[in-house]
């Protein structure tokens, strides 16, 4: 079994390929502010992409996805608003989810969730 937070960063690392592969542009990778952190900002024409990668080994209790929580959710908008505010950037941004299940030590399930979830709203 691999500790989580290397299953993490190999998540990461494939998400990162995929997304590049469907033509995204990788802008920032683990950007941290306030102790929280976004695990990709990408864009993808005209929009920025904050994803959120989730990844877990064989049968587990819940999808990945389903680990995003209310709170993870709102530490995600403010984050991506930071970022956006300090990039000087005015996009429209969506939020996504890759889920990746591994069901050994190299063969794996990606699921993108595009418009994973809407931001509340404040």
């Amino acid at each position: 079994m691999t500790p989580p937070a290397e299953l993490g960063k190999i998540g990461e690392e494939i998400a990162a390929s995929y997304l590049i592969t469907k033509g995204f542009k990788i802008l920032e990778r683990n950007w941290y502010w306030d102790h929280k952190e976004i695990d990709i900002i990408a864009r993808q024409g005209d929009e920025i992409v904050i994803v959120e990668v989730k990844t877990r080994e064989g049968d587990y209790f819940e999808e990945p996805w389903e680990a995003v929580s209310n709170r993870k959710i709102r530490n995600l908008v403010e984050v991506a608003e930071t970022w956006l505010i300090r990039k000087n950037i005015d996009l429209e941004t969506r939020f996504d989810v890759i889920s990746i299940i591994f069901s050994d030590e190299v063969n794996y399930t990606l699921t993108h969730f595009p418009n994973a979830f809407i931001p509340p709203v404040n």
